[in-house]
């Protein structure tokens, strides 16, 4: 889950008597939300070009590779696995306050392997859902994610609390994926509609974090954060197009 700081509003609160340092805090707080939001937008467009070159160079060999991943509950075990490694790497890289560079690294790491993870997902969707599955799933998406962020920035609600139960559902979840790989079951749409509210819960909770609680050098680890709670509820508002096909 995300860092935590100070909260820039409480702290501003004791420039009670300095308006002009007030106003420099509340400067410093909107220049890095602005810069958070340039990175989440220039990740999900770079997310975006890599499915479109995946798609381009390996559009005639994908079925080959992505239907024994899509029907072995092992082969995607090893490459659910390998993402988390990969993941936890990337937020260590993105959280690092010794070199900017490396937080580009861990948000450029992060990006490419939710580009590879979702890879088999877009195949199918592309191949057997109905015409637009996948612009619809991104459509709703964008639209969700705007009206969870817009009820934070609005109503200025500190969402931290959310963080240990957003925790264990997290790993009941996981702990349910990696069931039904071992035992063969199917999770089914209301896993899906779950997932849903489990990300709306993430982005409820990591905005008011970039409100509330990152530091203003931050920007790189506060994107990576958001940006893995758009692609989690992508890829379920995605799975519900799907189930419906």
């Amino acid at each position: 889950m995300s860092q935590f700081g100070n909260n820039p509003y409480q702290s501003s609160a004791n420039y009670g008597h300095d308006p002009i340092a007030s106003a420099a805090v509340l400067d410093d707080r909107l220049v890095f939300v602005r810069n958070t939001y340039l990175h989440l937008f220039g990740a999900v467009v770079a997310f975006v070009a890599l499915e479109v070159i995946i798609f381009a160079l390996f559009g005639q060999q994908l079925e080959e590779i992505v239907m024994p991943i899509m029907t072995g509950g092992m082969s995607w075990l090893v490459v659910l696995g390998v993402f988390m490694g990969v993941s936890f790497l990337a937020d260590r890289w993105a959280h690092s306050g010794a070199s900017r560079s490396t937080q580009y690294a861990g948000l450029g790491l992060y990006v490419l392997a939710e580009a590879l993870i979702f890879v088999p997902l877009l195949f199918i969707a592309q191949r057997f859902g109905g015409d637009g599955t996948i612009m619809s799933a991104g459509i709703v998406t964008m639209v969700v994610f705007s009206g969870l962020t817009a009820v934070v920035f609005l109503t200025r609600a500190d969402f931290s609390f959310l963080r240990y139960f957003l925790w264990i559902v997290g790993l009941a979840a996981m702990a349910l994926i990696v069931c039904s790989l071992f035992m063969g079951f199917a999770l089914g749409l209301w896993f899906s509609v779950a997932m849903v509210v489990l990300a709306a819960g993430c982005i409820l909770y990591q905005t008011s974090n970039i409100l509330h609680h990152y530091r203003t050098d931050q920007h790189v680890a506060a994107s990576l954060a958001l940006f893995s709670s758009v692609a989690l509820l992508f890829w379920y508002v995605l799975q519900i197009f799907m189930s419906g096909e």
